[in-house]
């Protein structure tokens, strides 16, 4: 539409992990003049570098990066949170006269970032410390139940064990005498942007041999190489609550049990290989129904991205997303 096409452009790279996004995303960033813009809920925490595969060395000098490592794992981004720091790079970005590049496998951040976010009220401190306060003195079930007294439809839409979603609720609610499902409902007011989208899609048995790969190679290196169970050895010790998004990042819970003497390396690796091949099937499902959906615009690769796939990934990207550079 008219409209649409004097809207300032923005691509969004999605794909699985272990497909190959990050070096991609890096490359057209490098090709087009743009900067990386990361869509990866547990990349933003700056305790986990290797285990969520964080962009390093080459990719950082190949383009500029933001909102990599930006956040203490002590605090829990919420997706409105992460919205509001996309949107302003962004912004940075366009007025530097770069093309901004969105690029994740969270689904929930690249939906929201397009589509918008209803807008629920900022809770107060003393509100959020209170909560947390009641969930620890009554416990997940009892704080469920009485959540579902206050609240029905968040009851029954929300279960016992989700006290990240059960605290949201119950805060919203205490601070602003609404159910978080009506603040849900308001209409949102999408992104005023016009996006080139690219989607990933590798072979799941090729997909799934690469993440096994990977996560084996993050360990294989010794004490002094960096490797991700220093990295969890690190993250144990800042002693966080384990409700906290970070300690669940995939390779977390399974790698501090092996530190605690709970499973051997062996057991533990095959745990972590085995989350994050689930992982993988989740985000390619919902990439599938939501990210692709009927919109013939989305570009879909179906084959894991590598250097040697440069020239055709290109070509592929200016027939159909974007024109030459300069």
């Amino acid at each position: 539409m008219p409209d649409d096409e004097q809207k300032p452009l923005v691509m969004m790279i999605a794909g699985p992990t272990a497909s190959g996004k990050s070096a991609l995303a890096a490359a057209v960033a490098a090709e087009w003049g743009g900067t990386v813009i990361n869509a990866d809920s547990m990349q933003i925490y700056k305790e986990l570098s290797i285990l969520t595969a964080r962009p390093g060395g080459a990719e950082l000098r190949a383009a500029p990066h933001r909102l990599y490592g930006v956040l203490s794992g002590a605090e829990a981004c919420s997706v409105g949170r992460w919205r509001e720091m996309a949107l302003s790079e962004v912004e940075s970005a366009l007025a530097a006269g770069r093309l901004p590049i969105l690029v994740g496998g969270t689904g929930l951040y690249l939906k929201a970032f397009a589509e918008g976010l209803n807008a629920v009220p900022k809770v107060p401190a003393p509100v959020r410390a209170a909560a947390r306060a009641d969930l620890a003195e009554m416990g997940k079930a009892a704080f469920h139940a009485r959540l579902a007294e206050r609240d029905p439809v968040m009851g029954v839409r929300l279960e016992p064990g989700d006290s990240q979603r059960l605290l949201r609720a119950w805060e919203v609610l205490t601070a602003t005498g609404r159910s978080l499902a009506e603040w849900q409902a308001a209409p949102a007011q999408p992104a005023p942007y016009r996006f080139a989208r690219l989607c990933l899609l590798p072979p799941r048995p090729a997909l799934y041999a690469t993440c096994d790969a990977r996560l084996a190679a993050m360990i294989a290196s010794g004490p002094s190489g960096g490797g991700a169970l220093e990295e969890v050895a690190a993250l144990v010790a800042l002693n966080l609550d384990p409700a906290l998004p970070v300690m669940k990042a995939v390779g977390v819970p399974e790698f501090a049990a092996y530190l605690a003497g709970d499973l051997s390396l062996e057991a533990a690796l095959a745990r972590a290989q085995q989350a994050t091949r689930r992982y993988a099937k989740r985000q390619m499902t919902w990439l599938r129904h939501q990210f692709l959906g009927n919109d013939p615009t989305v570009h879909v690769i179906e084959t894991q991205y590598s250097e040697s796939l440069m020239a055709e990934t290109f070509s592929k990207i200016r027939q159909n997303l974007l024109t030459d550079p300069g």
